[in-house]
C-alpha cells in the first residue's frame, strides 16, 4: 500500500494485465517545497515548476542508466525558461527565469519550445524538441511521443497546496494484446480522475477507485528527493572556461570571485590563488 502523497516523494509504476499498456504515477512533497524555498516565484511559476518536476520525475523511469534527464520550456515572453532535471536516483532541482520586474498578474507562459534531453554518463547525448502551448505541459509531452518515439502516452499534471503530481499511461510498441478496445477505455477512465483525487490519494486508492474492473499490478516504489549536483570544483571546472585574462579583470576590480548556484543559492568564493592555481601553465618557466 502507497503512503499518502503528502508525506511522501515517490514515482510508482502500474500496468493493466493482458494490455500492453503501463503507467506511472508521481506525488512530489519535500523535493518541491526544496525549491521553492530556495527562490521566491510567483504562483504561475510556482505551479509551472511544480507541473514540469511532476513530468519530469514520470521520464525519470526511462532512465536504465547512469546520467541525467532534462526538460526545459523556453519561451520568448517575461517567463523565458522553465527547467526541471532529474537522474537515475531520483534526485531532482528545478529553476525558472523571467522578468523579476514584471507585477505577477503580467507573467504568462506564451507558446515556445519543449526541449527533453538525455545524457548518460557513458554514450551518446539525445535531444528532442517539440512545441508547447501556452505552457501545456501535458500537452507537448504527448506530442513529443507521438511525434518522435511513436507511442501513444497521456499525462495529467497537476500542482496544489505545495505538492505536485503526475500521472502517466502509455501504450508499449511490439506487444500483442487481444484487448484491442484497451488504450481508450483505460484513457478515459483515467480522465474522470479529479484532481484532489491525483493529490490526495494514496496509489493503491486511486487506481481501484479508477479501474476496479481492470486487473492493475502495481510495483514497488522509488523514493524521489531534491538534490543538487552543483559544487565547488564543477564551479572552478566553469570558471577556468572564461580564461585567466577575464577573472584576473574580476580580481583586481573585486578581490575575490563570487559564484551563486542558480538552482540550490549555494554561493562559492575563489580567491586568487585559488584562480591561479587554475592555470599551472602559467607558472611553468
Amino acid at each position: 500500500m502507497s503512503q499518502p502523497s503528502g508525506s511522501a516523494d515517490l514515482l510508482q509504476r502500474f500496468s493493466f494485465d493482458n494490455t500492453d499498456i503501463r503507467g506511472e504515477i508521481t506525488h512530489l512533497h519535500s523535493s518541491y517545497q526544496d525549491v521553492l524555498k530556495r527562490h521566491t516565484y510567483p504562483a504561475v511559476i510556482a505551479t509551472a515548476i511544480g507541473e514540469l518536476m511532476a513530468a519530469t520525475a514520470l521520464l525519470s523511469a526511462n532512465l536504465k542508466f547512469a546520467g541525467r534527464l532534462t526538460l526545459q520550456i523556453r519561451l520568448a515572453g517575461n517567463v523565458s525558461l522553465l527547467q526541471a532535471e532529474t537522474n537515475e536516483q531520483g534526485q531532482l532541482r528545478a529553476i525558472a527565469r523571467y522578468d523579476e520586474n514584471a507585477a505577477a498578474t503580467e507573467l504568462q507562459l506564451e507558446n515556445g519550445q519543449f526541449i527533453i534531453t538525455i545524457e548518460p554518463e557513458q554514450g551518446q547525448r539525445y535531444q528532442g524538441i517539440t512545441a508547447i502551448e501556452g505552457g501545456n505541459i501535458a500537452g507537448a509531452l504527448e506530442e513529443y511521443f507521438v511525434q518522435s518515439e511513436q507511442l501513444d502516452s497521456r499525462f495529467w499534471l497537476v500542482c496544489k497546496d505545495g505538492i505536485a503530481a503526475g500521472f502517466m499511461l502509455q501504450k508499449m510498441p511490439g506487444t500483442d494484446s487481444n484487448d484491442t478496445d484497451a488504450w481508450d477505455r483505460i484513457g478515459h477512465l483515467a480522465s474522470t480522475m479529479k484532481d484532489e483525487e491525483l493529490l490526495h490519494l494514496d496509489n493503491a486508492t486511486l487506481l481501484h477507485r479508477l479501474y476496479h474492473e481492470e486487473q492493475v499490478r502495481l510495483y514497488p516504489e522509488s523514493p524521489l528527493s531534491f538534490f543538487c549536483t552543483c559544487s565547488k570544483p564543477r564551479t572552478a571546472n566553469a570558471l577556468h572556461q572564461l580564461g585567466y585574462a577575464e577573472l584576473d579583470e574580476i580580481l583586481k576590480e573585486s578581490g575575490k570571485i563570487s559564484i551563486t548556484c542558480e538552482f540550490c543559492q549555494q554561493a562559492y568564493a575563489f580567491e586568487r590563488p585559488e584562480i591561479e592555481d587554475m592555470f599551472p601553465e602559467r607558472h611553468l618557466h
